[in-house]
């Protein structure tokens, strides 16, 4: 994917100017590159990343010269959502890079539905190293076979690319389904009448004496 951006020369306070306009101020950075400053068509960088996500390697369009690059950080405001920064990783295509790769989970676990188990996910991305062009926008792992409680998904149970190599112990645990919560069945103390009764017993047998003195 290409995208046409352009060198700034706006900093600081002057970067609000170069929103208004309809940019996003960005850095492309790299090992051994030199920094460029840039700006990225709104509309357009909104397109790419929906389409490319982090882990596809686009083509940055910088005057007269082509530039493959990761994007490896988007910056939102808290309360619009609206993109305000935006970091490009320029690599190298024979080179291998680090990446975490998002972790798409599919099917449904039986567990659930069937025994009321509770699904718990304990990692959505995955580190791997590959070749930029070769990382996978994503990595699937199909909750289908969950078909009891207490049973779990490793690292191990991803497909994974010939030509991609996952950084995580292939014992680590992604999703296990565990029982459902103990419902405690709390019984309602029943008060002691014994001690009542008793009571009333005492007080009738002190009444019928005290009728007995006055006749």
């Amino acid at each position: 994917m290409d995208i046409a951006v352009h060198v700034r020369n706006k900093f600081g306070k002057s970067v609000q100017a170069l929103r208004r306009e309809g940019f996003i101020p960005a850095e492309l950075y790299g090992h051994g590159v030199p920094n460029l400053h840039l700006a990225v068509p709104r509309k357009e960088f909104s397109k790419v990343f929906r389409e490319a996500g982090e882990n596809t390697v686009l083509t940055l369009l910088v005057g007269s010269e082509r530039k493959a690059a990761l994007i490896h950080d988007v910056q939102r405001d808290y309360l619009t959502d609206d993109v305000q920064h935006v970091d490009f990783y320029q690599v190298r295509m024979d080179e291998k890079i680090k990446a975490p790769i998002p972790i798409e989970f599919t099917g449904d676990a039986p567990a659930v539905k069937e025994k009321g188990g509770i699904l718990n996910k304990a990692m959505f991305t995955i580190e791997v190293e590959a070749l930029p062009g070769d990382l996978p926008r994503r990595l699937s792992l199909s909750l289908n076979s969950l078909d009891d409680l207490d049973k779990s998904l490793y690292v191990k149970d991803i497909v994974v690319p010939e030509n991609v190599r996952v950084l995580v112990d292939p014992e680590t645990v992604i999703a296990t389904v565990t029982p459902p919560a103990a419902e405690e069945k709390v019984e309602e103390a029943l008060p002691d009448i014994s001690s009542i009764k008793v009571e009333d017993e005492e007080k009738k047998a002190e009444r019928a004496a005290e009728k007995e003195k006055k006749e």
